[in-house]
């Protein structure tokens, strides 16, 4: 994490890649584009400068498919004509045109509605302290070392037996970052890179085919797994869906796998979001302080966490980040808020604001993660007669407004405690109350995710088979 006026300086071997790393140029182009926001006559203002450079493969039978590489900076300009707002943004501000962006953004501000919850933020909630949260990798791979990596998984995936084909491998790297300057003062700025590898692999012919995936994603590539774990473990999980059966329709204990048990804490948070909240279009519009999971659940949400894919320091209004437990002890604490929705719903913001160069903030979570509990996968299973083992969700058949909760799914048939045949072409459904009331977690939550979580049981959900 970085804070202008004194960026980080680059660690890049390459004088391309040293530019990328400067980000004094775009602190002073948002710091420019503010003052003629004043001078255009807007009241207030705040300025995002983003910047991206992105590079990646794909391969498909040990050949390069694909290779781009995208870069590339843009503005956003938001002003307040006393209650009144505007957007604009733009990657063009050569000559005049950070004077004519302020002019053109004040005049659409003056022709806006009235809103009585905008404006930037309290200054007393702005960071002031910025810390090394390691989001900079200092090697950026060349194309070819992206190439080796997709390579590599994609053989580890054709060698598992039973694998008939590739799905393709793909590897990817990038760096990204943003700058915000207001007219109450702040300044600030940050980098972050990301690195990936990913491979799907085919079991099967003709109709009986089946096929599955697996992928890595860091911020520094030495937290990657290996290209050739994450292409057997991709093989491994396609060749275990082959041969799948139906079952018959009943209500059942339903296990999810870690990479789809996220997904639960993906529907609780939607929920809680002050925007959705403030609409009144929230299952749990209602339901601040109430208990709607057992005691031992804490979900949490981590913009600090070191290393972690969405963390940063600030957000996109510059207030201080902090960790929240959005459940804690079972109870819903919080609504995750920027200062808009803050204001509207009579509350202060929790520092979760979120923005595009052309859009006002809003309201959306860092790194999410339901704490894992005390017993291993198995013994979460060991008591079930017969049950369902989800590793895959199909579709977004949830209501956020409801609760209802219906889902395609695959996976596995759980008998006595263990898990069985492949199962696909079901439904599961129940309601979004039930299931948050009776979810359990096991010991093997790993950070893999922008949202994490163990694997989690869930208790009469109905299955609907053939």
């Amino acid at each position: 994490m970085i804070s202008s006026p004194n960026p980080q300086t680059s660690k890049f071997s390459k004088p391309a890649q040293s530019d990328l790393l400067d980000q004094a140029p775009l602190s002073e182009l948002a710091q420019r584009l503010v003052d003629a926001a004043k001078r255009a006559g807007a009241d207030a203002a705040d300025a995002v400068a983003v910047r991206g450079v992105s590079q990646g493969v794909e391969v498909r039978d040990g050949k390069v498919e694909e290779s781009e590489r995208s870069e590339g900076d843009d503005v956003g300009l938001r002003v307040f004509v006393g209650k009144r707002q505007a957007v604009v943004s733009t990657n063009d501000v050569g000559g005049d045109n950070v004077a004519k962006l302020a002019e053109r953004a004040v005049a659409m501000a003056r022709v806006a509605p009235d809103d009585d919850y905008v404006g930037l933020a309290d200054p007393s909630l702005l960071a002031k302290q910025f810390a090394d949260l390691q989001l900079l990798d200092p090697v950026l791979p060349s194309v070819g070392e992206l190439e080796r990596r997709a390579q590599e998984a994609e053989a580890a995936g054709l060698s598992v037996n039973g694998v008939s084909k590739s799905g393709g491998a793909s590897a990817s790297a990038g760096i990204g970052g943003m700058v915000l300057v207001t007219s109450t003062g702040f300044h600030g700025a940050y980098l972050r890179s990301n690195q990936s590898i990913s491979v799907m692999t085919i079991a099967g012919e003709g109709t009986g085919m089946e096929r599955d995936y697996d992928f890595t994603s860091a911020i520094h590539a030495g937290d990657l797994m290996s290209p050739q774990s994450v292409g057997r473990s991709a093989g491994e999980r396609t060749v275990a869906r082959v041969n799948p059966r139906k079952v018959a329709t009943c209500k059942v204990p339903v296990v999810f796998d870690p990479r789809v048990a996220s997904s639960l804490v993906g529907h609780l948070v939607g929920a809680v979001n002050g925007a959705s909240v403030a609409r009144k279009s929230s299952f749990l519009k209602d339901k601040l302080g109430a208990q709607l999971f057992g005691s031992n659940i804490r979900i949490i949400d981590d913009p600090l966490r070191v290393r972690g894919l969405r963390s940063q320091t600030f957000d996109a209004e510059g207030v201080a980040v902090k960790k929240l437990a959005i459940i804690d002890d079972g109870v819903l604490t919080s609504w995750l808020l920027d200062c808009a929705t803050a204001r509207e719903l009579g509350m202060v913001t929790t520092g979760n604001a979120h923005r595009g160069v052309s859009s006002s903030p809003s309201p959306g979570p860092y790194n999410l993660h339901l704490e894992a509990g005390s017993v291993t996968p198995a013994e979460l299973m060991a008591d079930i007669k017969e049950g369902f083992y989800i590793t895959d969700l199909i579709g977004s058949g949830v209501n956020g407004v409801t609760g209802d909760y219906s889902r395609g799914a695959a996976g596995f048939w759980i008998e006595n405690g263990e898990r069985t045949y492949a199962v696909s072409e079901v439904t599961i459904a129940g309601h979004l109350f039930d299931i948050f009331k009776s979810m359990q977690p096991a010991n093997d939550l790993t950070f893999k995710y922008g949202v994490n979580s163990p694997t989690v049981r869930v208790e009469g959900l109905t299955v609907a088979g053939r």
